[in-house]
């Protein structure tokens, strides 16, 4: 969570906020975290075509940024990838279901980013069975470039408000092949009012609340010591540290201004929204939710080199007790016919955004 994704703080404590600012402008120009974006200048540079992929991989988008995904290299043209399970998100994703996504999210460009080096990949998904990797991958010379691969160091997920201009007809055909895209009024307006109640009852659970919380990264050092999660970096934000109105603290106290201030600058960021895409499934396996994952990073290359934000609000399909009412609303409107709704996303014309903090490819390879 940047200064772009909620702007926590953006009204508070003006008067204290360029205090803080003007007094330690030398230390506030210096607060990228370059060290935890470093993985995205790297991404290409490795000899080994196996490296090479992963290296692309690792920037795919996946829940909370928590990049659950480890490495074994085998031999000199397979590898597996398995589930990191230290990272989860048992609140809100007890079963996995989102983590699962973004290991698909993962497998998905790494395929893409072989192909563009010239390499095909052969998948196989759970070889042994769904305790064991996600999946083993053998690496072939001879692979196809796919014309979305080109967007993977561009992609973003857009966490801002949209312009209140309407996605082009023609684009939303394109992206009905890989999604279902919704941009009729009605049924937009029907899906504002239904991601914002169901972002409003995980942000007021506190056990929800917690562990996004939890999962938050103050500042430049934190960020490059732990780069994943929700990172909560630049100037402004860490001009509101140094005086003392952003802390870690007041973002799980529903009391606090700093809270309050939130969830109004979410509310109008979901509002900002003129379409929408769906992603289902007619099961709910493992299977099934690698495939989403796989999809939804198609979509998100595709958004990205149609000029289009793409930005995951799914809190209405997680599956945990408070949360029932409006997972079943989601699947009564966007399923109708039965099948489970895995991804849900604002879709329209956003700012770009910067990149995300990334693990070093070393750190996720096992014994690497």
């Amino acid at each position: 969570m940047k200064l772009s994704r909620r702007k926590t703080l953006a009204l508070i404590g003006g008067g204290m906020v360029v205090a803080a600012a003007t007094s330690a402008t030398g230390f506030l120009v210096t607060r990228t975290p370059e060290n935890a974006l470093r993985p995205w200048s790297l991404a290409g540079s490795y000899n080994d075509a196996r490296l090479n992929a992963l290296s692309f991989a690792l920037l795919a988008p996946n829940p909370h940024n928590l990049q659950p995904w480890q490495i074994e290299m085998i031999g000199d043209d397979r590898l597996r990838v398995f589930h990191d399970e230290t990272r989860r998100l048992p609140e809100t994703d007890p079963f996995d279901r989102q983590i699962t996504i973004g290991l698909g999210c993962f497998l998905e460009q790494m395929v893409l980013a072989a192909g563009a080096d010239g390499y095909s990949v052969d998948l196989a998904l759970f070889p042994d069975g769904p305790k064991g990797p996600i999946a083993e991958a053998k690496f072939n010379k001879g692979g196809k470039p796919d014309a979305l691969a080109v967007h993977i160091l561009d992609r973003r997920s857009c966490k801002e408000p949209y312009e209140a201009r309407a996605v082009p007809p023609e684009l939303a055909d394109e992206l009905r092949l890989i999604a279902d895209i919704y941009t009729d009024p009605t049924k937009v307006s029907s899906l504002r009012k239904l991601t914002w109640d169901a972002w409003m009852v995980e942000a007021m659970t506190p056990r929800t609340m917690q562990e996004s919380v939890d999962l938050m990264r103050f500042g430049k050092a934190e960020i490059n010591a732990t780069p994943d999660g929700i990172d909560l970096g630049g100037p402004f934000l860490e001009s509101l540290m140094l005086a003392g109105v952003l802390t870690r603290e007041d973002q799980a106290d529903p009391g606090s201004t700093g809270f309050k201030e939130g969830i109004k600058i979410y509310s109008e960021m979901l509002q900002a929204t003129p379409a929408y895409a769906v992603i289902t499934t007619p099961t709910n396996t493992r299977q099934d939710h690698i495939d989403a994952g796989r999809r939804w990073l198609r979509l998100n290359l595709a958004t990205t080199g149609s000029g289009l934000a793409l930005h995951p609000v799914s809190q209405a399909l997680q599956e945990y007790p408070e949360m029932a009412p409006h997972y079943d609303a989601a699947h009564a409107m966007l399923a109708p016919g039965g099948g489970t709704v895995q991804m849900l996303g604002r879709l329209g014309y956003g700012p770009t955004v910067p990149r995300t903090p990334r693990w070093p490819l070393k750190a996720k390879l096992i014994d690497g």
